[in-house]
């Protein structure tokens, strides 16, 4: 007996988040990759008439990663992640904030720039105290200086078995906005790890 099922008018539809990679080429002088999750933008700066359309470009050493472009926003939700593969430990990632334009060059809309070092001394930290810390310990707090982007105290954190930092950066060069990020490490099987 063959039975029928009538089918569904509904469909359900997921979008998973985009995962953009950069990997080096000489793969056996790589530490591990480091996830940047481009949660959101906040007060950005307005460059067409009343908002923009907003994008990040990361770079870092020759590698070069950007976000999806948000129209018509000056406070964009993002939830992209982007992934670099890290060499060297002193690593600085900079990051420029653009306007996507049709007819004309896009605009910047500011640039700021971090260093992953207190992220990865709180790594080998935590690998020394492995399985001792519960979830949600402040592994190390990173204030804001003149020499950093960061407009708040930035917590590195256990979450969910994962070590991760949350930033807002304060964008330079440009009269308002920020960024919110957070950053997660991943190790590389092979790799010579840090």
């Amino acid at each position: 007996m063959h039975h029928s099922f009538p089918k569904s008018k509904s469909t359900v539809s997921y979008k998973k988040p985009t995962l953009h990679l950069a990997i080096d080429p000489k793969m056996e002088n790589i530490l591990g990759l480091l996830r940047i999750h481009v949660k959101r933008g906040v007060n950005l700066a307005i460059r067409d008439t009343s908002s923009s359309d907003p994008y990040i470009v990361f770079y870092s050493g020759k590698q070069k990663l950007k976000t999806r472009v948000i129209k018509h926003s000056i406070n964009p939700e993002w939830n992209d992640e982007l992934t670099l593969s890290v060499t060297d430990p002193n690593l600085t990632v900079k990051l420029t904030v653009y306007d996507k334009d049709l007819f004309s060059a896009d605009d910047k809309m500011g640039e700021a720039e971090f260093s992953i070092a207190p992220y990865l001394e709180a790594i080998k930290l935590r690998h020394k105290l492995e399985g001792q810390l519960p979830n949600g310990t402040i592994i190390m707090k990173v204030q804001p200086t003149r020499q950093n982007c960061l407009s708040e105290e930035s917590h590195i954190l256990l979450n969910q078995g994962k070590l991760v930092q949350n930033m807002f950066l304060r964008l330079q060069h440009v009269e308002c906005g920020e960024v919110e990020l957070q950053l997660e490490w991943i190790d590389v099987p092979g790799s010579k790890g840090f």
